[in-house]
């Protein structure tokens, strides 16, 4: 594999990211919404899809 210093920085950044709460990905979910609100940014969301019958 390929060692790519931005993919690396990626990584580190959302490990030391998910460590502030323990690797609890609730925790981590609940931080990102109220990131999310906090912005001010409108936010859209879609129907789930159907799925395609085969």
């Amino acid at each position: 594999m390929i060692d790519d210093p931005l993919i690396e920085e990626i990584r580190r950044n959302r490990n030391e990211y998910a460590k502030k709460f323990n690797y609890n990905l609730d925790a981590i979910c609940r931080d990102l919404e109220k990131k999310q609100k906090l912005s001010g940014r409108k936010v859209v969301s879609f129907p789930p899809k159907k799925p395609i019958a085969r």
